[in-house]
C-alpha cells in the first residue's frame, strides 16, 4: 500500500495528464511520462505512449467531456500508482521526483484550463463566466477554454462570457 504522499503525487499524475491534453504543454508531458514507465524498456514506454494518446483521442471527442476527464483522471491515476508500488524505496523515490518534476512542468505549461464547464447567467448589471477568468496581475502562462458552457446576460449592464477573459 503506497503511504499517502505517494497516493497524492499518483492523483495528481492524473489529474495532469488529462489537464495537458490538447494543449501546447501534450507533447513535453508524453515524454516525461514515457519516460517515467520505460524504467530502460522501449516497448514498455511505448505502450505507455499509446495509452495516452487513446486518453488525448478520447478527451478530444467525447460528448460527455466532464465524465470522461474523470474517468481518464482516474485511470491514470491507477496507473501512477501501479507503477509506484512495483518499485523499491529507492525507485519510489526516483519516480516521486520524476513525477513531481511532471507536475511542475504542467503547471507552468498549462496556465489556467477549463473544459466542460456549466452555464454562466448575469442578471440585473451583474456579470457571469463560464471558461477562465483572469484579472490584472494574475495572467501567468496560457489559457485555455474547452466546451465551455453557455453565457447569458439579460438586463441593462450585464454581462456573460464563454471562454477566456482577461481583464
Amino acid at each position: 500500500m503506497l503511504v499517502e504522499a505517494l497516493a497524492a503525487l499518483a492523483m495528481a499524475g492524473g489529474t495532469a495528464v488529462v489537464q495537458a491534453a490538447g494543449t501546447d504543454a501534450w507533447k513535453g508531458l508524453r515524454r516525461r511520462v514515457g519516460d517515467l514507465f520505460a524504467r530502460g524498456d522501449a516497448a514498455r514506454a511505448a505502450a505507455e505512449l499509446e495509452r495516452l494518446d487513446h486518453t488525448a483521442q478520447v478527451l478530444g471527442s467525447s460528448s460527455d467531456i466532464a465524465t470522461e476527464r474523470l474517468r481518464q483522471e482516474g485511470l491514470w491515476q491507477g496507473r501512477f500508482e501501479t507503477l509506484l508500488e512495483s518499485l523499491d524505496a529507492p525507485g519510489q523515490a526516483r519516480a516521486a521526483q520524476q513525477l513531481r518534476e511532471l507536475l511542475s512542468f504542467v503547471a507552468d505549461s498549462t496556465g489556467d484550463v477549463a473544459i466542460g464547464t456549466g452555464k454562466a447567467a448575469a442578471r440585473q448589471g451583474g456579470s457571469a463566466v463560464t471558461g477562465v477568468k483572469r484579472t490584472q496581475g494574475s495572467q501567468s502562462g496560457p489559457a485555455t477554454a474547452v466546451n465551455t458552457g453557455d453565457a447569458e446576460a439579460a438586463g441593462t449592464g450585464s454581462s456573460a462570457i464563454s471562454g477566456v477573459v482577461n481583464e
